[in-house]
């Protein structure tokens, strides 16, 4: 069937998708399903031919007989690529090439190399690779982030992003023959939002793994220390070998402090409203009893508050930035350098960290 230019530019975006396993079926079809007006998912590829079935009869899209089909089809506007990590790069260089826009399931590359092929792909198509970083939308850190704009806590310097859990996995995703381990698989989502908290060029990297309770070869436990050129501190912690949680989100400033769980927050800082008495350093002997130094009034507020930020966002939201940035030409939040360098800092973590599967 026809259309013609203004039915292409105002209708909903013409999917292809690709893997139809838990990111595609499980995560992204579900986001889309109460969003037909601006998104319809037209054909489907994935190897396994059951999943193939199931999704002509739901969402009576086209059984494509290969991804290249896939790619082909006049009727694809954009490639939605959620297939294993493997397949992300050879998947969207052929997407690009075809003139389709992409937008790409984390990680966007398992090579620093392969993510600057991406790159200069891209920007000779026009720009049309939009990484699904969707995770830059959660309520928690989208609040926090506005809390640390407004200067409650002061200026801070530390910041400690944490994913606990303890788990005995046994899929692809603790084989490094599969791209698999908690570095790909959490790592893209913590290492953005590091970035983001970091409001600095990187300065320097430190970074461990291990393999705690898989039982593949790939690490399941991750330590990651980002030092930016402004002296701030982002310590990135995943684990699947954790049996008790900290807190998701651990905030210090110079004039208070934060913590999370992802639904509240906790908050101690100083009262804006009380002008701190001026102090200065002394070198005589304190008293044998009693605090260290002169003492000192200082007046604290204390707040615990359900996670809502002002943009009431959440992480299915990056759709609602694909539309507006593939039909309405507004900027899409997540830029195609800052998705780059998350893989460029990934591979300095593997690199830096000695592992050995």
């Amino acid at each position: 069937m026809s259309r013609t230019k203004k039915e292409t530019a105002t209708g909903p975006i013409r999917i292809g998708l690709s893997g139809l396993g838990r990111a595609g079926w499980g995560m992204h079809l579900s986001e889309i399903k109460d969003r037909t007006d601006r998104f319809k998912v037209v054909a489907c590829w994935d190897p396994d031919a059951a999943r193939m079935k199931r999704a002509q009869e739901r969402l009576g899209c086209r059984a494509c007989k290969s991804y290249e089909e896939l790619v082909k089809d006049s009727e694809v506007e954009l490639v939605d690529i959620a297939s294993p990590s493997l397949d992300h790069v050879p998947q969207a260089l052929k997407a690009l090439a075809a003139g389709k826009r992409v937008f790409l399931e984390k990680p966007a590359a398992l090579r620093y190399l392969d993510a600057q092929k991406l790159q200069a792909m891209a920007k000779k198509n026009g720009g049309k690779l939009f990484i699904r970083h969707n995770r830059r939308f959660e309520p928690a850190f989208a609040h926090i982030r506005e809390i640390m704009e407004a200067g409650l806590l002061g200026e801070v310097y530390e910041v400690k992003l944490r994913r606990h859990s303890y788990s005995r996995r046994d899929d692809w995703q603790t084989l490094v023959a599969c791209g698999g381990g908690q570095l790909n698989n959490w790592g893209p989502h913590l290492v953005d939002h590091a970035l983001q908290f970091l409001d600095s060029p990187v300065e320097s990297v430190w970074s461990d793994l291990k393999r705690v309770a898989a039982v593949g070869d790939a690490e399941d436990h991750l330590k990651i220390l980002l030092r930016g050129k402004n002296k701030r501190l982002v310590d990135v912690e995943i684990s699947g070998g954790a049996a008790l949680a900290e807190p998701e989100y651990i905030l210090f400033g110079t004039k208070g402090a934060l913590t999370s769980d992802g639904k509240t927050l906790q908050l101690k800082y100083l009262d804006p409203a009380v002008k701190l008495a001026p102090r200065k350093a002394s070198k005589e002997t304190p008293p044998s009893e009693g605090a260290f130094g002169a003492p000192d009034q200082l007046v604290w507020k204390e707040e615990a508050l359900p996670v809502s930020p002002k943009s009431k966002c959440n992480t299915d939201h990056i759709w609602d930035h694909l539309f507006a940035a593939i039909r309405e030409g507004k900027k899409f939040p997540i830029t195609l350098e800052e998705g780059i360098e998350v893989v460029r800092i990934t591979e300095l973590v593997k690199k830096n960290s000695g592992f050995k599967a």
